[in-house]
């Protein structure tokens, strides 16, 4: 079966949009082609596929905003403790953590071979 190319493009688009998609194999699933057929159309790197790509990306993008303003107004501590560990700085990321362990090697002892003096009585 002949696919044309530019409808599939177009129904790609649409799928992504209203299916709020994230993968470009997502994509395929709603296509009415196979998967070598798609990537036969948008090879790695060509416009088309880097087009989809970016709408996956808006998708992905609004749905970290989305959970993180969920996460900022709720009661549940794991939450909150999870956008801090998003927003933390270095710093404060090793107040909140139970594991860190700082380990400064402030050890100067110097180790000092002396050669040994031979003399013909050791031999």
């Amino acid at each position: 079966m002949a696919y044309d190319r530019i409808k599939i493009f177009e129904q790609a688009k649409e799928m992504i949009v209203k299916h709020k998609l994230f993968f470009v194999d997502d994509i395929v699933a709603f296509l009415p082609c196979a998967n070598s057929t798609f990537y036969d159309f948008f090879p790695a790197n060509s416009e088309e596929l880097d087009e989809l790509k970016e709408l996956l990306n808006q998708n992905r993008t609004t749905l970290k905003i989305s959970m993180r303003s969920k996460w900022y107004t709720s009661n549940a501590p794991a939450l909150q403790m999870a956008l801090m560990k998003l927003i933390a700085t270095p710093e404060e990321l090793r107040k909140l953590s139970m594991q860190f362990i700082e380990s400064e090697n402030t050890n100067k002892n110097e180790i000092s071979i002396k050669p040994i003096d031979w003399t013909k009585s050791d031999v």
